[in-house]
């Protein structure tokens, strides 16, 4: 009796012992998929990894295009280019899809890149580039895509897009060593707010297109703003608005829209 006791007793042991080991085995699995997880190299989160990817897609077009191919473009070629650089965006907007589009170009730059030489161009355009993204990152601007030496951003709200675009200006008149002895820089900015069509990274629509012809309109070292841009900013907006044009018509757009001029406040 004492031996069948020791017998069943021993029997429950060990089954306990091999229920233990099979929980050991699982829990040594999970650790070696969390390893190989934690291992693997995870896609591009940070500043210095994207600009890392995008160095890569650049030095593959340059092979394909040629560097001229690349870096000379317009503001109406940002309205087409949705797929170079896609950040995430989705919570620039308003809850009804309203948000306001920044666009930027140099004046003159194919003629800029021709003077300078693709060497020195590409350098200058480093220094534009700071600039920009400086005071874009200042009012909590979203690049939203670049092409050459054009600049789509959105920004939550107008005034901040506004008091952007001046502070790039007063920036660009005191400009960098490496500006300064290769010329002055003129950048043209046009701001509108409306309602768009967010996808994948990048803005659609007509408040789109609408901005972009805003800015054709703009002078280098000038910034202009629709309508739209006026009736969204406060009262005590700090920024001031002068200027108004006659109602005009916008390229490839209906109707006819007042276009202003920003400025600092008086």
């Amino acid at each position: 009796m004492i031996l069948l006791l020791a017998v069943v007793s021993l029997a429950i042991v060990v089954r306990r012992q091999q229920g233990d080991l099979a929980s050991q085995a699982e829990h040594v699995e999970q650790l070696e998929s969390d390893l190989a997880a934690a291992l693997r190299p995870p896609p591009a989160q940070n500043p210095t990894e994207r600009a890392i990817s995008r160095v890569i897609r650049t030095a593959t077009k340059v092979r394909e295009q040629g560097i001229t191919g690349v870096i000379q473009s317009t503001i109406e070629d940002l309205t087409a280019w949705a797929s170079e650089e896609q950040p995430e965006i989705v919570h620039m907007a308003a809850p009804d899809g309203t948000v306001t589009i920044f666009f930027s170009d140099i004046e003159n730059s194919t003629q800029l890149n021709a003077r300078m030489g693709d060497k020195t161009w590409v350098r200058v355009l480093e220094a534009h580039d700071q600039v920009l993204r400086s005071r874009i990152a200042q009012y909590r601007g979203q690049v939203v895509k670049t092409a050459g030496d054009g600049f789509m951003v959105a920004f939550r709200d107008a005034e901040a897009a506004c008091r952007a675009a001046i502070g790039i200006q007063s920036d660009l008149r005191r400009p960098s060593d490496l500006l300064r002895r290769h010329g002055k820089v003129r950048v043209r900015i046009g701001i509108h707010t409306g309602q768009v069509v967010a996808k994948d990274g990048d803005y659609f629509g007509e408040n789109v297109a609408l901005a972009a012809r805003v800015a054709d309109l703009a002078s280098g070292g000038e910034v202009l703003c629709s309508d739209a841009v006026r009736e969204s900013l406060d009262a005590d907006a700090q920024v001031g608005l002068v200027d108004p044009t006659d109602p005009i018509e916008l390229k490839g757009l209906p109707g006819q829209y007042v276009v202003w001029r920003v400025v600092p406040p008086a």
